[in-house]
């Protein structure tokens, strides 16, 4: 297989009608490194929202069970990746995402601007750094994989286009961004764990380049200090030679899935699907409020 051969099978199929095939081809084959790193700056981004940020404070998982939280996010979200919306594992993942979302009083308008940096950060981030840029296909059919994601949690106003969602995430985050103490400490929390996966030494230096890697925003909410314009240029500079350098190598020839990801840690002799995320107790540490929608979810 040549380097564009899968490029060239994505356009000829339908980005409306095989979405989530593409998808899976995008981030399974094509880019399953640059997805990684951009769903963790997804989900990360989401603590500079106060009430996004004080809950996953409440609620201690990314503090207290930084890892577990990481597993049990990444391999549920890929289950329904790897498998398809119809199939056992896609059912299963999607209730216990539910189950779980459920637990909290989540408005409605949080929940939209997280699915919307599903969207957004990945083509954002493999536009930047990746092999090559994200083709026409594969935008839409991200934007119509999640739209299916998010009807199936039961969200409402969900953006219709690429366009959309992208309008819908920068209009959230101008109007949302805020310093919060609590969200702090869960964006210290992540940074700490994403540091623990290298040997300590490198502990500062990977936690300056993790910063050197956010936008003015981010870094303005946490109230961190930004690295040196030097540091910024260094950091993305190599994150980009990282992309020119997959670019000459062979294609994958064999996807690779969340699950195989090394900083995956807390399941060594395997997991169950149905078994994974957090079963919160209404009014004990790790469920403060219930949530007020208690409709079945969509399956």
């Amino acid at each position: 297989m040549k380097r564009f051969e899968r490029l060239a099978q994505i356009r000829r199929m339908d980005p409306h009608k095989d979405a989530s095939e593409i998808y899976r081809l995008a981030s399974a084959y094509e880019f399953p490194w640059d997805f990684s790193r951009a769903l963790e700056l997804a989900l990360y981004r989401t603590y500079a929202v106060p009430s996004i940020g004080r809950l996953l404070a409440q609620t201690a998982e990314f503090t207290d069970r930084a890892q577990k939280r990481y597993d049990d996010t990444a391999l549920l979200l890929d289950a329904v990746v790897e498998h398809g919306f119809g199939s056992e594992q896609g059912r299963t993942a999607i209730r216990r995402i539910n189950q779980m979302h459920r637990s909290y009083d989540i408005t409605n308008d949080d929940m939209r601007y997280v699915l919307c940096t599903f969207v957004v950060t990945p083509k954002r981030w493999i536009d930047a750094y990746g092999w090559r840029r994200m083709s026409r296909h594969e935008t839409i059919a991200s934007a119509v994989h999640y739209r299916t994601l998010g009807r199936h949690m039961g969200i409402k106003g969900i953006p219709e286009s690429y366009e959309e969602f992208e309008a819908c995430l920068d209009a959230y985050e101008e109007a949302h961004f805020a310093w919060e103490e609590s969200a702090r400490r869960v964006s210290d929390a992540t940074l700490d764990l994403m540091a623990s996966w290298y040997p300590s030494p490198l502990a500062p230096a990977l936690r300056t380049g993790i910063l050197a890697l956010l936008d003015e925003p981010l870094l303005r909410a946490f109230r961190y200090t930004p690295p040196s314009p030097a540091t910024r240029t260094l950091v993305r500079r190599a994150v980009r030679l990282r992309g020119r350098a997959v670019r000459l190598m062979p294609p994958r020839r064999a996807p690779h899935h969340a699950r195989q990801n090394w900083e995956i840690k807390g399941y060594p002799n395997g997991y169950r699907l149905a078994e994974l995320g957090t079963r919160p107790v209404p009014g004990l540490r790790g469920c403060p409020v219930r949530h007020i929608d208690t409709s079945p979810a969509t399956e």
